[in-house]
């Protein structure tokens, strides 16, 4: 771990330079261990792929002394024993929102019917929120289906899009730019600035994504 100042009031803790399976999960049990022990005088806490930024109470401690108690804190062997929050997203995988499921189809050399098997049987972890508000990293995916993002980013995808990149796969919470492979699409909410939590994914949580019918997906409020 590496310790850096980030501002007058905050400091980032890197765990490696790449994005791995490891560092991700070193990331979500020093995240976890902390988030455990409540620390008081420590503000915010918010974890990524490979960092933890750490925002605090300049009056309770100075950037010394929050690195050595957090040194002393950190358990990279944390075992969360409390209940997985598993966040069921129904998808509809048809080719009027799956922009990209048969370029992945070529790529792979898999039948689309194949893709969004393996992409809808697996349970993947919230490793980071970012990017846009309620926008969830979740890994990992399976090698079979994990593609590279696109040359050519789009200026404009879909709310509710369901994507991959790599190993990654997120569902787009509104409207945005972005790279990622489109391959579904949801009408479930995944940011909504009226709720205190403003989004149903935290870091921890575990996703399952299910395939439903055209009709179920327009009887739930998405739109085509």
């Amino acid at each position: 771990m590496i310790f850096k100042v980030a501002s007058v009031d905050s400091l980032v803790i890197y765990f490696g330079n790449e994005i791995s399976e490891k560092i991700a999960n070193d990331v979500q049990k020093a995240y976890l261990s902390l988030k455990s022990l409540n620390i008081e005088g420590i503000i915010e806490i918010i974890p990524s792929y490979t960092t933890i930024y750490i925002s605090y109470d300049i009056f309770k401690y100075d950037y010394s002394s929050l690195v050595e108690l957090l040194k002393q804190s950190i358990n990279l062997e944390y075992e969360d024993n409390s209940s997985k929050n598993i966040i069921n997203i129904d998808v509809y995988y048809g080719e009027e929102v799956a922009l990209d499921l048969s370029d992945m189809s070529i790529k792979t050399k898999l039948p689309i019917e194949k893709i969004i098997e393996i992409h809808s049987q697996k349970l993947y972890d919230v490793y980071a929120i970012g990017f846009a508000p309620g926008f969830g990293f979740l890994a990992s995916v399976d090698k079979q289906i994990a593609v590279p993002r696109l040359s050519s980013p789009r200026k404009s995808v879909p709310k509710g899009s369901v994507a991959i990149a790599d190993t990654q796969t997120a569902v787009y919470p509104q409207s945005s730019p972005g790279g990622w492979n489109i391959i579904g699409r949801t009408a479930m909410e995944l940011f909504d600035k009226s709720l205190e939590k403003l989004s149903p994914l935290s870091v921890g949580d575990k996703v399952k994504f299910n395939a439903i019918s055209k009709e179920e997906f327009l009887a739930q409020g998405g739109i085509i």
